[in-house]
């Protein structure tokens, strides 16, 4: 009698895979979802760092700061920020008036995916360079 050679997995083999696979994928989806997320918070510090440099150029030029973001050379009011994921908008802080100073606020797009970041939910920087953000993480998002 020849003994019978077995090539390929069992059933079982295969499950137990599948299984393992699963457990990995559960784990590490969040943390990289969470990790994408983080990254793409650095659009809005662009954007607003943008803005903020077109509104010292506007002054330069016109002795005032505006809050329409088309007069600074964007598409639209509110600005869209490059990857599209946050909106900028421009108003008056609350020491004076938009032609003294002003307070950019990047919030996220509708529809983005970063609008379920509830780590930085809003973005602020204004015309004396402070920043801040709001959210659950609000400290760690600048």
């Amino acid at each position: 009698m020849a003994a019978r050679v077995s090539l390929g997995f069992t059933l079982m083999e295969v499950m137990i895979v599948v299984v393992i696979v699963g457990i990995l994928a559960a784990i590490a989806l969040p943390s990289y979802q969470d990790t994408v997320r983080k990254g793409r918070r650095s659009d809005a510090i662009s954007i607003l760092l943008d803005v903020a440099n077109r509104q010292e150029q506007h002054m330069l030029d016109r002795s005032t700061y505006t809050g329409d973001m088309t007069a600074l050379g964007y598409g639209a009011d509110p600005a869209v920020s490059e990857e599209g994921h946050y909106t900028v908008d421009a108003a008056a802080c609350a020491a004076g008036t938009i032609a003294t100073c002003y307070l950019l606020t990047a919030t996220p797009a509708a529809g983005s995916p970063q609008a379920g970041d509830g780590g930085c939910t809003t973005f602020t920087l204004d015309s004396f360079g402070r920043r801040a953000a709001t959210g659950a993480q609000a400290d760690q998002c600048w």
